[in-house]
């Protein structure tokens, strides 16, 4: 008995070890992704991608949203009639989203339950899903600063004279994350906001160049996106940190989207169904967090190094009317561009 048992547990392992190999095993062919995440973020999901589907070719582009944008455009345009490079979009935030399914770029996917799946806003006829969730804060260096003098608010990183000239950001021109946060704080203040940070010498530059600006000294507060502070912290150990503004965080859910089928490189919405699924599972959002963004879905209790809990972020978040930001970008950006200096 004691034998006939051993076999039998045997077999069991055997049999549930090759139905694990086998998940996804199906999926072949070739897909291209253009993402707006970090590259070694990117090198980080490839790799979980590739496991997960061992019989697809994965390929990430990576670029700021402005930049995958404009490349986009020109392949709209081209003379191939408007197939694009890639399969499918990981891109900062769902204007952009918006934009391609009216101009019917998008393939729907229909994810079951999705009430009960997503803690963020999705579209409910499928284009679009949220897949991680960017977190735009402020923050200093607690070893040059106290955070007793520092701006508790976005108002205040705006307003207070004496911050003038040591303040930072990135450029809504090429960054979507960026773009998503002037127009929450355009539609919180309005356009204001925007002369305010102009009178205050705001610096529009890269978050690799602004964390370093605090790191010397040169600037005291920065505008950013949390994951890029945290990434610091945990690979680093840096002491920089975050301020989480008393006037609201903007949370920005960054989506993912499928090429309609006669539009995408490779025409193989089997594969981009099967990425999209994954990418909502526990394993894939376990990802999402590794790379120290926020996941989606309801429930879930992972979070990023070193921050706080994402229900109570939801509670701080000022919102974004996504329509607006879609809508109205390039009067926004024009905004921005005039009160700033902007080139």
């Amino acid at each position: 008995m004691k034998k006939l048992l051993t076999l039998i547990l045997a077999i069991a392992l055997i049999c549930a070890c090759g139905a694990a190999l086998a998940v996804n095993e199906d999926i072949e062919g070739k897909v291209v992704i253009y993402s707006s995440m970090y590259p070694d973020i990117l090198d980080s999901m490839e790799r979980a991608i590739e496991a997960e589907f061992p019989n697809l070719d994965v390929e990430f582009f990576q670029g700021g949203t402005g930049s995958l944008q404009t490349k986009l455009a020109g392949e709209m345009g081209d003379a191939r009639n408007g197939v694009l490079g890639c399969d499918m979009l990981l891109v900062a935030e769902p204007a952009y989203s918006l934009e391609l399914k009216e101009y019917g770029y998008l393939e729907p996917i229909m994810i079951e339950n999705a009430d009960e799946l997503f803690r963020f806003d999705y579209d409910p006829e499928g284009y679009w899903y949220p897949v991680r969730v960017c977190n735009m804060v402020l923050a200093y260096n607690p070893e040059r600063y106290s955070a007793d003098e520092l701006p508790k608010t976005f108002k205040e990183f705006a307003e207070d004279e004496s911050l003038k000239g040591l303040i930072s950001m990135s450029n809504p021109l090429t960054s979507g994350t960026a773009m998503a946060a002037v127009a929450a704080l355009s539609d919180k203040y309005g356009y204001e906001y925007f002369d305010a940070l102009g009178r205050n010498g705001v610096m529009i530059e890269s978050g690799s160049v602004a964390l370093a600006k605090l790191q010397t000294g040169e600037c005291k507060v920065i505008m950013i996106l949390e994951e890029s502070v945290l990434k610091v912290r945990e690979e680093e150990g840096s002491k920089l940190a975050c301020i989480y503004p008393e006037d609201g965080v903007i949370l920005i859910p960054s989506t993912t989207m499928t090429i309609v089928e006669d539009k995408s490189a490779n025409a193989n919405l089997e594969a981009c169904e099967a990425i999209t699924r994954w990418l909502l599972t526990e394993e894939g959002q376990h990802w999402v967090v590794k790379g120290w963004m926020h996941g989606v879905l309801k429930g879930m209790e992972e979070i990023p190094y070193d921050s706080v809990n994402t229900d109570d972020l939801i509670a701080m978040d000022i919102g974004v009317d996504w329509v607006r930001c879609y809508q109205q970008r390039e009067e926004i950006r024009t905004r921005f561009q005039e009160a700033t200096a902007l080139p």
